[in-house]
C-alpha cells in the first residue's frame, strides 16, 4: 500500500510496515492555559527515521491535517464526491468542467509568507509528475487532468481540466492535493513544466511519440520531487514539525496558521510503532489520546475499552473479497466461482477475520451493503443470490461445471485432483486469520487447500498483476463513489482503460489485466460490457448513474468475479482523559479524516482542570 497516504485504507495489515522503535516523549498531557501534548500515531504510516519531510516521498514524515494540508478533506458523501469540510480553500464552485476556489484570504506559511495562487500552480505541476495523477495512468477514469491555473480575483483562481475531459471526481481531485510552498518546492519544476505537461496530455496519435516523452520527462521530475530535502518543514497546517526522532515526531502550534482560534492543543506527537501489538500497548497504557484502525482481536478490544478508552466507529467504505483470476481454470467458469461463495460461510470467516471491524456481507455486488442499499431498489435487492452456505448447491454447481468427487476430494474435468492455494500478505493478520478459515472449509468440503504469504503488499499486487495467484484477498467495492467501487472489478486490474471516452481493453503478458473476466455479458436480453458501463459512471453525475449501478450490481452477483467476504467498519478510539470533545460514532466524514481536521473544525479541546 505504497499510495495509502492518497487513501487511508481499513487494513491494520497497513500498519505493519516496520519501523524503528526508541524512546519518545511522554504519554500526552493538557493544562487548561497552553492546550497540552496530543499523542496519536499516523495510520499510514510509522515513522520514517532519516525521511525527508516531504508529502511527495512515500516514506516521508509528514502528516496530512496537522502540517500537511489540502484545499479540502473530503466527507466521503456517496451522493455527492464533491463533498468537502474546507481546507485552504474558503470556498469553491465546480462546472463540468472546472473548479473556481476561493483561497482563506489569511492563509499563511509557518514562515510567515502568505498561501498564493503561485503555490496552488507549483503544487498541481508537481501532482502531475507523481504518476497516479496522469492521464490514464493505471486508472479507468482520467486523472488529474488540469489544463490551467488561472487567476480571476484576489485569492481566487479557476483550474480546468484538459479540452474533451468530463470527469465528475475533478473537483475531487483538486480538493486533494497536497498544497506545498512554492518558495520550497517551485526551484524543483522546469520553467516549461506547464508546456511539458500540456504535451503530456494530447490525445492526438500522430503526437504520442511527443506525449511519451512528455510522461517521461515528468516522471524524471517526479522522481527529484520524491528525493527532495527540504532543510526544515514549512507549513500552511495547523501544526509544523519541530522535531523528528526515530521514535516520534513532535509539532508545534503554527502560529500563523489562518484557525488558529480553533486548535486546542498546543503540541501534537506522533509515535512510531512497529505493528499493531505496539499501538495496542500504546492504547492500553493510556498513552494515546486518538488513534487509528487496527484489526484487533476481542481479547485485545476488551483491553483497550478498559484502560478507558472510547469506541467510535464509522462507514467505511471498503470490502474484503476473494479475487480470482479467470485465466485460470477452473475459476474460468462462473459455476465454480458460484460454488465457492456457497461453501465459504462468510459469518465464521469474518469472526475470525475481522471480529470488532468487519460486518459479513451480505451479496456480492461489486458495492459494499449500506450502499448497495441505497441504489437498488427493493425488488432487486431481493432478487440477489446471497450465496448462503450451501454444501450441497455447491456440489450441484460443480457436478454442472464437469467436476467430480472421489474418495472424498473433488477432480477437474480433466480427472486432475483439484487444490487450491490461496494468497495472502505476510503482516495483514485479518487477511491471513480469514484465509485460514476459508481454506480449512474449502479442505473440509474436499478441496485440499492451504493459504501462502507474499512478503509485503508492494510484491503481492505486482506478482497479482502479473498473474501469478488463481486466488487472493484484495480490497474492494471502494468509495464513496460508485465509479470508483467497480473499477476495482472492471477497472485497471481487468484491463481496460479508459480515455476521454474511449474504453480500451488488453490482456496477456505485461498487460496488468489478472481478473481476467470477459469483456462481454448478456443482462436482461442484452450485451453488456463492464468495462464501458463503468467508464460510463465517471462522466455521470451521481442523480444520473443509477441504472448503470443497478446494472452492474447485478452484473457481479450473476458472476461472481469476486467473493465478498466483510464490509470494514472505521473503527477508532478516543480517549478523554487530557482533551474532550471528540467526534462521536456515525460523524462518518469527520472520522474519516485525521484528528488534525478534526482540530480544524473546532474538535478536541483540553479537559478543563
Amino acid at each position: 500500500m505504497k499510495n495509502a497516504r492518497r487513501a487511508v485504507l481499513p487494513l491494520a495489515a497497513a500498519l505493519l510496515l516496520g519501523g524503528t522503535a526508541a524512546c519518545s516523549p511522554g504519554a500526552g498531557s493538557s493544562d487548561s492555559a497552553g492546550g497540552g501534548t496530543f499523542t496519536t500515531i499516523d495510520g499510514n504510516h510509522p515513522i520514517s527515521a532519516g525521511a525527508p519531510m516531504n508529502p511527495f516521498n512515500a516514506a516521508g514524515n509528514t502528516f496530512l491535517g496537522y502540517d500537511t494540508m489540502q484545499l479540502g478533506f473530503t466527507k466521503k458523501n456517496p451522493q455527492d464526491p464533491n463533498d468537502f469540510f474546507p481546507g485552504l480553500a474558503r470556498s469553491w464552485k465546480t462546472t463540468d468542467t472546472s473548479i473556481t476556489v476561493e483561497l482563506e484570504p489569511d492563509a499563511k506559511w509557518s514562515d510567515g509568507a502568505p498561501v498564493t495562487v503561485e503555490d496552488v500552480r507549483a503544487s498541481l505541476a508537481i501532482a502531475l509528475t507523481q504518476g497516479s495523477a496522469t492521464i490514464g495512468a493505471g486508472l479507468l477514469t482520467q486523472g488529474l487532468d488540469v489544463a490551467e491555473v488561472k487567476e480571476t480575483a484576489p485569492h481566487t483562481y479557476e483550474i480546468s481540466q484538459v479540452p474533451g475531459a468530463r470527469n465528475i471526481q475533478f473537483p475531487r481531485l483538486v480538493l486533494t492535493q497536497k498544497i506545498v510552498p512554492a518558495s520550497v518546492y517551485g526551484s524543483l519544476l522546469p520553467a516549461d513544466v506547464w508546456e511539458v505537461i500540456h504535451a503530456s496530455q494530447s490525445a492526438d496519435p500522430a503526437q504520442a511519440d511527443a506525449a511519451k516523452a512528455a510522461v517521461d520527462k515528468l516522471n524524471e521530475i517526479g522522481k527529484k520531487v520524491s528525493a527532495f530535502a527540504p532543510a526544515k518543514d514549512v507549513s500552511a497546517g495547523p501544526f509544523v514539525i519541530t522535531r523528528v526522532n526515530p521514535g516520534s515526531a513532535v509539532l508545534d502550534r503554527n502560529p500563523h496558521f489562518f484557525a488558529a482560534d480553533r486548535i486546542g492543543p498546543k503540541q501534537v506527537v506522533v509515535r512510531n510503532y512497529t505493528g499493531n501489538d505496539q499501538i495496542w500497548s500504546y492504547m492500553t497504557n493510556g498513552e494515546l489520546d486518538a488513534a487509528p484502525f487496527t484489526a484487533i482481536p476481542d481479547n485485545v478490544l476488551q483491553r483497550i475499552l478498559k484502560a478507558g478508552n472510547q469506541r467510535v466507529d464509522a462507514i467505511n467504505y471498503v470490502d474484503a473479497a476473494l479475487a480470482f483470476n479467470q485465466s485460470v481454470a477452473p475459476f474460468d467458469k462462473v459455476e465454480v466461482r458460484q460454488a465457492l461463495a456457497h461453501v465459504i460461510d462468510r459469518e465464521a470467516v469474518t469472526k475470525v477475520g475481522q471480529p470488532a471491524g468487519g460486518t459479513a456481507s451480505k451479496a456480492t455486488t461489486g458495492l459494499i451493503d449500506k450502499v448497495a442499499e441505497k441504489w437498488l431498489t427493493s425488488e432487486q435487492q431481493a432478487a440477489l443470490d446471497p450465496y448462503r452456505h450451501d454444501e450441497a448447491k455447491a456440489a450441484e454447481l460443480l457436478q454442472r461445471a464437469g467436476l467430480t468427487k472421489k474418495d472424498g476430494a473433488w477432480h477437474l474435468p480433466d480427472g486432475t485432483p483439484w487444490t487450491i492455494t490461496l494468497q495472502t500478505v505476510n503482516g495483514f493478520s485479518d487477511w491471513i486469520a480469514g484465509g485460514t478459515v476459508v481454506a480449512n472449509q474449502l479442505t473440509a468440503f474436499g478441496i485440499p487447500t492451504k493459504t501462502a504469504l507474499t512478503a509485503d503488499f508492494s510484491t503481492y499486487k505486482k506478482e497479482m498483476a502479473d498473474g501469478k495467484y488463481p486466488v487472493g484477498f484484495w480490497l474492494t467495492a471502494l468509495g464513496p463513489g460508485t465509479d470508483a467501487a467497480f473499477q476495482r472489478l472492471y477497472g485497471a486490474d481487468d484491463g481496460f482503460t479508459a480515455i476521454g471516452a474511449t474504453v480500451t481493453h488488453k490482456s496477456g503478458q505485461g498487460s496488468g489485466n489478472w481478473l481476467n473476466t470477459p469483456t462481454s455479458f448478456a443482462l436482461d436480453g442484452a450485451t453488456v460490457n463492464p468495462g464501458e458501463l463503468t467508464a460510463r459512471l465517471t462522466v455521470l453525475k451521481p442523480a444520473e448513474q443509477k441504472e448503470v449501478v443497478q446494472q452492474l450490481a447485478r452484473l457481479s452477483n450473476q458472476q461472481v468475479p469476486v467473493i465478498q467476504i466483510w464490509d470494514y467498519t472505521n473503527v477508532q478510539f478516543v480517549n478523554d482523559k487530557r482533551f474532550t470533545n471528540f467526534p462521536k460514532s456515525g460523524q462518518d466524514g469527520l472520522l474519516s479524516n485525521s484528528p488534525g481536521v478534526w482540530m480544524m473544525q473546532g474538535y478536541v479541546q483540553p479537559r478543563k482542570k
